[in-house]
């Protein structure tokens, strides 16, 4: 008996829908045959393209959170190499993301590196590339800079007491720090308590030496050391 041809794969209706359906559900596992002929199996291929396309950029952007978002590698960038158009656009939006997020934070820890050495010169740029920073980004470069103003007008503050009291004998010098609070605050009272007893007990130690010198041993030092 002569042998009969077999008829080539043709797709089935409901299996592309329960393929569409489970692609829709996020199910990208999801294939369909590979054996299918014609306009059957070009449908076939370009609908097993696309759930491969997502699947790579889902694979790639959990990869990225892990990588950046929890390892904390900040220079690592996503990769989709068979991307095109849209699909290159999105792996783009979120590289660009990556540095939207990255330069700000890099630039904060600019600032603080160089608070730690002593250097209270520099400030958070608050624009980028020439882009103004926004949202919590512009609050943080906010914050960022009124600390170290506020180290800066207490240092410098402090300085200049201790050089006027200590060095040149200006007594009665007190820090001015406008602005500040808190922990701030408390040191610059003490430093100005400080420069208040040394000014009182030298001006009462010079009172009671002059009145040595003219004779009058009446006199007696007043202020608590």
């Amino acid at each position: 008996m002569p042998q009969t041809e077999t008829a080539p794969s043709q797709l089935d209706h409901k299996m592309l829908l329960k393929a569409l359906r489970a692609f829709r559900k996020g199910d990208f596992s999801v294939r369909l045959p590979l054996d299918l002929t014609g306009i059957d199996g070009e449908i076939a291929e370009a609908f097993n393209d696309v759930v491969e396309l997502n699947q790579g950029l889902s694979r790639e952007l959990d990869r990225m959170s892990k990588v950046v978002g929890k390892e904390g590698q900040i220079s690592e960038r996503g990769k989709l190499p068979a991307a095109r158009g849209c699909w290159s656009e999105c792996i783009d939006s979120v590289n660009s993301m990556i540095g939207d997020l990255v330069q700000p934070t890099t630039e904060v820890a600019r600032v603080i590196g160089a608070v730690a050495k002593g250097d209270l010169s520099q400030a958070m740029q608050l624009e980028i590339q020439g882009r103004p920073l926004r949202g919590e980004f512009l609050r943080i470069g906010k914050v960022v800079n009124t600390m170290v103003d506020q180290l800066n007008s207490f240092a410098s503050e402090v300085t200049r007491v201790a050089r006027e009291v200590g060095t040149e004998g200006k007594l009665g010098g007190q820090a001015q720090v406008k602005g500040v609070a808190g922990t701030w605050k408390d040191l610059t009272d003490n430093v100005n308590m400080m420069a208040a007893n040394l000014t009182g007990q030298v001006r009462n130690i010079a009172e009671v030496t002059t009145a040595v010198a003219t004779g009058d041993l009446s006199k007696k030092i007043t202020v608590d050391v």
